[in-house]
């Protein structure tokens, strides 16, 4: 038995790989999601909007509680309800606060749900102890004025869960089906012996890597329709925004996981290897991509773990368009992230593969067989 356990030893010390999952890994996963892990978004972004908008500010500033939590990104004063609307829309902030006379309104992005949660429970609560406050000051004879502030969640008024967690899904789904997928289809040829083949025939490897994610795409496409619709049908979620919009971004997206996938399976020699690489991509984008956990809510040094992560930007472009209703010019940005993405990773895939599919270079024979060759030669 010993000797097994020293067998064991000596074969985990050599699979480097196996080793990092087994010692680095958890510590990695504990600190990070450790700082990842949390609901409460503690500081909302506003925009004010309104002929009022310096008086919003002078109360922010003077109430502890809304200045501790609220941080004014924008003003408008010739703004109105449907500028609050629009900003909320295009996902410039959390909340837009319009002031014109006494009574303020609050419009709250419900796509956010956990900021949406956050900025209902902070406004109820202020406008709770302003009430107080005018409560007390009747009662000692004297008037005071303190302002309204109404709330409104726009685009999810109920605040349903499926209604923001469904349309990250169908990215979740399609992060599985084109990466796992994908990593193991080379490792099967390597496996098979089959890769050499690929080196020996008239294609370039960019042409081998389309060849080879072209199914995969077009089987995914298919599966991306019928959750789509599924979950529309299901769990009654909205679709405001543009069709187009949607399968734009989410042919982009498709490109980057299908060329993640591909990446994996040229760097991995079995198809354990890939299984393993692909899940290790797979846990950052669930619990890093803002699906689950509030991006705003994450420590800093964490946060931008999500910002590199591609699940990430088609969760803000699949929210965008089926809850908001947001449009081309509102969703330019993680488009154009993606399409960055998309180039990068097919580009290294590309390389990597190059090298797989090169012929290997004979080797040099060893040094006393060409001391022996050589004195043979002279003779």
């Amino acid at each position: 038995m010993r000797a097994v356990m020293l067998k064991e030893f000596q074969e985990l010390r050599r699979d480097h790989r196996t080793l990092a999952m087994l010692i680095v890994l958890p510590l990695l996963l504990l600190v990070i999601f450790g700082y990842a892990a949390n609901f409460t978004v503690e500081t909302l972004t506003v925009t004010v909007v309104g002929s009022d908008s310096d008086d919003v500010e002078d109360f922010i500033g003077e109430n502890d509680e809304l200045a501790d939590h609220l941080e004014i990104v924008a003003t408008d004063p010739d703004g109105d309800a449907d500028t609050a609307e629009q900003v909320l829309r295009d996902d410039r902030s959390d909340v837009a606060i319009l002031a014109d006379g006494d009574d303020w309104t609050a419009y709250i992005d419900g796509s956010n749900l956990f900021a949406a949660q956050s900025a209902v429970s902070l406004f109820a609560q202020v406008q709770q102890g302003l009430a107080q406050q005018q409560a007390q000051a009747a009662a000692q004879g004297q008037q005071v004025t303190v302002p309204t502030i109404e709330t409104e969640v726009l685009f999810n008024p109920d605040l349903t869960t499926s209604w923001v967690m469904v349309p990250a899904i169908i990215g979740l789904i399609l992060t599985f089906i084109g990466t796992i997928i994908t990593s193991i289809g080379l490792v099967r040829e390597r496996e098979a012996g089959t890769l050499e083949q690929l080196a020996v025939m008239p294609l370039r490897a960019s042409g081998v890597i389309l060849g080879k994610i072209t199914p995969y795409f077009l089987l995914a496409s298919i599966d991306m329709g019928l959750v789509t619709v599924l979950g529309l049908l299901l769990f009654d979620v909205p679709f405001n925004g543009p069709v187009g919009l949607f399968i734009v971004g989410a042919a982009l997206f498709l490109f980057v996981v299908l060329g993640i996938g591909v990446l994996i399976s040229s760097v991995s020699q079995t198809t354990g290897q890939a299984i393993q690489l692909a899940l290790m991509t797979l846990l950052p984008q669930i619990l890093l991509s803002g699906m689950i956990f509030p991006l705003d809510a994450m420590a800093a040094g964490v946060r931008w773990i999500g910002y590199l992560l591609p699940l990430t930007y088609f969760t803000m472009i699949s929210q965008g368009v089926m809850v908001r209703g947001a449009s081309w010019d509102s969703l330019w940005l993680p488009l154009t992230i993606l399409a960055i993405m998309a180039v990068l990773v097919f580009g290294l895939a590309v390389v990597r593969l190059r090298r797989s599919l090169a012929p290997a270079a004979p080797k040099a024979p060893p040094r006393a067989k060409r001391e022996r060759e050589s004195i043979g030669a002279g003779r």
